[in-house]
């Protein structure tokens, strides 16, 4: 369960119970971006709502958003369904309203980890220390000021920096916060659309769906507290207007927490 306090996140995500099944929030301009507030905190907000429900159940291991139009300032409503629970697990529909209207949609799947024989197959990529590098200084969205975000590759620099598919950053929350699965779900989103990076020029383009896969147990994220995270980027196709992202956020010790993958549209 999250719980509240004065950090900029933690009001950006916050929730009312009003009714059995439904949550109460506000969105307000600290995590704007070009179209309605940045996607990731969106996502946090709807997996906020099943981590504060009454019937939750263990933690999640995936989380799917369908941004299906701009969520705009001022109030809105999530529906929090548990749609099924089993004895270990449970699974969840989501859906933010305005006006009446589904702006976003999500399915969540939660679970009761148990130990059992683990290995992790990915490794992590040579990075240099945090502090050897600049963070990076942007002020054209809003959203950008609430991350502590320190480029080794791949930053989107229009003229200046080299044109390519993979991004490789070490980033948290500015002030530092205590990771925990919201936070995990935000920072999954940083990243910018990988077609900024590919043609180093701004290019119409915007998240339609991402889905999360979250291999942190409750353990990983107490054992990484407030420390940088570092994030990997990348994308297989650009085509007919979508093209997709996998992306994935390591622990500073090498431990995956989380594994992303995207489809966004782009225009010309």
């Amino acid at each position: 369960m999250t719980t509240p306090t004065s950090h900029a996140l933690d009001q950006a995500i916050s929730l009312q119970m009003t009714a059995p099944n439904r949550f109460g929030g506000h969105c307000d301009e600290t995590y704007l971006n070009m179209v309605g507030p940045f996607g990731g905190m969106t996502a946090a907000t709807l997996l906020n709502a099943a981590l504060l429900h009454p019937e939750r159940l263990g933690d999640p291991v995936s989380l799917t958003v369908n941004f299906a139009g701009p969520v705009g300032l001022g109030d809105f409503e999530i529906e929090a369904t548990p749609l099924r629970t089993n004895r270990s697990t449970q699974h969840w529909l989501l859906l933010l309203r305005q006006n009446g209207e589904v702006m976003t949609s999500a399915t969540a799947f939660f679970a009761s980890r148990r130990e059992t024989w683990s290995e992790q197959a990915a490794e992590c990529p040579p990075a240099p220390a945090v502090d050897e590098l600049p963070r990076m200084e942007r002020n054209e969205r809003a959203w950008f000021r609430h991350y502590d975000m320190r480029y080794i590759s791949g930053m989107f620099k229009p003229g200046e920096a080299e044109e390519t598919h993979d991004s490789l950053l070490w980033v948290r929350d500015e002030p530092p916060r205590p990771l925990d699965f919201a936070a995990l779900t935000a920072i999954g989103d940083i990243f910018a659309p990988r077609i900024f990076s590919r043609r180093q020029r701004f290019t119409p383009a915007g998240t339609v769906c991402m889905t999360h896969y979250f291999h942190a147990s409750l353990d990983d994220l107490q054992r990484t507290g407030s420390d940088f995270l570092l994030g990997q980027a990348g994308a297989s196709r650009y085509h007919h207007n979508y093209a997709d992202q996998i992306a994935h956020l390591w622990a500073a010790d090498g431990t995956l927490l989380l594994t992303s993958t995207q489809v966004a549209y782009f225009k010309e």
